[in-house]
């Protein structure tokens, strides 16, 4: 941990011992009972930090998942079953997993305000089944047993604090891995994530285990708090209440969670003593909620943003004033990195595609497109707009199925492999709009892209090498150039076979995107990484790449060395819009191989 986690989590654990020592002194009876409907409540809204907050799920029935914790608990109670309270808790949440994961399954497929319905579905269904079913003991009027040193409210306040914090301190360490930083890219991109390696399927239902285990234990304390529990005390309301303050509020940050417990503990109390119906806190909620949604960012998650701004500006202005200002004239940037002539590789092919044809209906997007990187090489693939560069990067990467031809790397067919799979494999890819997850630094960025855990120093080479700030500085300050930088970085970090890389050069200036292109051809070399490179900027092409490939309408019109291909007749007719394309002389007489003319 650094050392602002470690003030952070001992400043929070005195705060917990605190309130542990005061709450059972100094408070009545009665506000310790709301203490502890705050405690448990927060423990819930935990919950929604993970599936809500984390993966950016619209989950409406984390309170029937509550409900089967309580269930198993009272169950467990009724039949006076070996092991006491503690261990029924824990198994009240474990009860609550496969649930949780049957329900992420249908995540798997549809997403947003349609995945809504579906778990708000789950939870009506769960009201009914509660309704005409009692809770066990209700009937025989056995209330749960409470652990012995933990059987008066004052000390049942202390139990409750402290499954709160063991919860806050787990999903802390689980927020810092890459599982707990891939639910934040998937909140922002599935496709990133996809692109990175991740298991979009492996980290949704994850987030739904994880989260329904959480409010399985807060179902469990619940009964151990009111010793019997009723339907009501689960309704689709309550469900509906705190989906609107998790967004609200933004419960995976601790402070936000805690917030969440105490409004959610003094609501009813507040509009009690107002004289005003109690649905009526839902909807003040659910109002701000709709705000919360159109700004995109939570209560908890600005404030943290501007602190951690604030932070990362003087940081840059420390940089800054110790490197002096920086001079973006041509002849600088040249000094920095020299000039680097591409060198054709001579190595076994790394990625090959033969013969790719991709539909779409009636539209040929690629028309029996061949292509190959060789190991230790920077290619290029270049042509108009509409020319089917994007199509064939995405097709490749398996973002794009039911294509016909066959695409190998190192050898191996992989056209049956998923995006993440392939990625895995060593096939990385950016996008020409990138989705970073502002939330994150760009240490964390890298070791997402990565999928390891990166050591400083190899960070801060590749963040140095492509002219990113440091890493402690958050992606939510930098500009939209240094974050296309920052996804080509992430796509080198992983060692992959092959990077394609899709318009990297775009939003950067004449003399950045030269000083890109000289980068690009070092790494190689430097980092053992092959390129595939889809760009518009010819001088960059230049920089980098020793072969091109043009598209021109899905076809293939020309490929190469570098040089003899910009100056093919046939790529400059495609460029410049002429109607008639030279045909296969053209490309014999300037070394690129000859190809068929290209039809519409």
């Amino acid at each position: 941990m650094s050392a602002i986690n470690v003030r952070s989590t001992a400043i929070g654990l005195g705060l917990a011992v605190a309130a542990c020592v005061a709450v059972p002194a100094l408070l009545s009876s009665y506000w310790i009972y709301l203490a502890i409907t705050a405690v448990v409540s927060g423990v819930i809204m935990q919950s929604y930090g993970v599936i809500v907050g984390r993966a950016g799920v619209m989950s409406l029935c984390q309170w029937s998942f509550a409900a089967i914790g309580a269930w198993v608990v009272m169950r467990l109670n009724l039949s006076d079953a070996p092991g006491g309270f503690l261990l029924w808790l824990l198994l009240g949440g474990l009860a609550a997993v496969p649930v949780g994961v049957a329900i992420g399954l249908p995540a798997l497929r549809i997403r947003g305000v349609n995945l809504a319905v579906i778990t708000f579905g789950f939870a009506v269904s769960a009201d009914l089944v509660l309704n005409v079913n009692q809770f066990p003991g209700t009937s025989e009027l056995k209330t749960v047993v409470r652990p012995s040193m933990f059987a008066t409210n004052g000390r049942y306040f202390i139990l409750a604090v402290i499954v709160f914090t063991v919860l806050a301190i787990g999903l802390a360490l689980l927020n810092r891995t890459r599982l707990g930083m891939s639910w934040l890219e998937l909140r922002h991109s599935e496709r990133a994530a996809a692109a990175h390696g991740i298991s979009v399927a492996r980290s949704k239902l994850a987030a739904f285990a994880i989260s329904a285990f959480i409010a399985g234990i807060g179902g469990g304390l619940l009964a151990g708090q009111l010793g019997l529990v009723v339907s009501s005390n689960f309704s689709m309301g309550q469900s509906l209440a705190m989906f609107a303050m998790a967004i609200l509020i933004g419960p995976h940050n601790i402070e936000g969670a805690i917030m969440g417990g105490v409004m959610g503990a003094i609501m009813a109390t507040i509009m009690d003593k107002l004289k005003l119906p109690q649905d009526l806190g839902g909807m003040l909620f659910g109002v701000l909620a709709i705000f919360a949604l159109r700004s995109g960012i939570s209560q908890t998650d600005m404030v943290r943003a501007r602190k951690r701004e604030r932070a990362a500006r003087g940081l840059l202005d420390k940089v800054k004033d110790a490197t002096g200002p920086a001079d973006p004239a041509p002849a600088v940037t040249q000094a920095v990195t020299p000039a680097v002539t591409p060198v054709a590789a001579t190595g076994e092919p790394c990625l090959a595609v033969r013969d790719l044809t991709v539909r779409f209906g009636r539209v040929v997007a690629l028309d029996s497109v061949d292509l190959t990187v060789p190991a230790g090489s920077v290619v290029g693939l270049i042509g108009p707009n509409g020319a089917g560069k994007s199509t064939f990067i995405a097709t490749v990467t398996g973002f794009v199925s039911g294509y016909e031809g066959a695409v190998e790397l190192d050898g191996r067919s992989i056209d049956k492999l998923t995006p993440s799979v392939r990625a895995r494999r060593g096939l990385r890819r950016t996008f020409q709009t990138t989705v970073i997850a502002p939330e994150l630094t760009q240490y964390e960025y890298l070791t997402i892209g990565a999928g390891r855990r990166l050591a400083k120093a190899e960070a801060d080479e590749l963040l140095d090498f492509f002219g990113c700030p440091p890493g402690e500085v958050p992606v939510s300050i930098v500009d939209v150039g240094t974050r296309r930088l920052l996804d080509v970085a992430a796509a080198i970090a992983a060692r992959p076979k092959v990077a394609l890389l899709d318009e990297p050069a775009a939003g950067q200036s004449a003399a950045e995107s030269l000083l890109l292109g000289r980068r690009l051809a070092q790494v190689p070399e430097r980092f053992g990484v092959s390129i595939l490179l889809v760009e518009h900027d010819m001088e960059l092409v230049r920089a980098a790449c020793s072969q091109v490939t043009v598209l021109d309408f899905g076809h293939v019109i020309a490929s190469g060395p570098t040089e003899a291909v910009l100056e093919d007749p046939a790529v400059m007719a495609a460029y410049l819009g002429t109607a008639e394309v030279p045909g296969t002389e053209t490309g014999a007489e300037t070394g690129a191989e000859p190809v068929a003319e290209p039809t519409a």
